[in-house]
């Protein structure tokens, strides 16, 4: 996900949320449950140690605002002297509007590739 432009942050599970808990907080406990092996909870977003845990695997992406904004601002020229400039137009491409088809194109393309690099060791 951190490839995808404009992406700055990328967290799965509780994510940065999980420094403030206790390891006996943020534990996700295997129990049976009909007969299935699952977490009680799924505080690691279905991933363990980097591998699947067989649970819902969910993750959040944060994305940058986009930098040209309507408004007067304070920067310097070459010579490094004090200038004040105004964005004119849209020049920068906001993902906003996208991020969600690419993101849940990413996942698909990541586990995928993934899979496929497995049966091909497999072999």
């Amino acid at each position: 996900m951190l490839s995808i432009n404009a992406t700055k942050g990328f967290e799965y599970g509780s994510g940065f949320d999980a420094v403030s808990k206790k390891g006996s907080e943020h534990n996700d406990s295997f129990i049976n449950e009909d007969g299935k092996i699952r977490t009680k909870t799924n505080h690691s977003g279905g991933i363990q140690g980097g591998i699947s845990n067989g649970m819902d695997i969910y993750f959040r992406v944060a994305f940058k605002p986009v930098a040209t904004i309507m408004r007067d601002q304070e920067t310097v020229d070459k010579s490094g002297k004090p200038v004040t400039i105004q964005g004119k137009g849209r020049h920068d491409p906001c993902v906003v509007p996208r991020a969600v088809p690419i993101v849940e194109s990413m996942a698909a393309l990541t586990l995928m590739d993934h899979l496929l690099r497995h049966k091909a060791s497999a072999l």
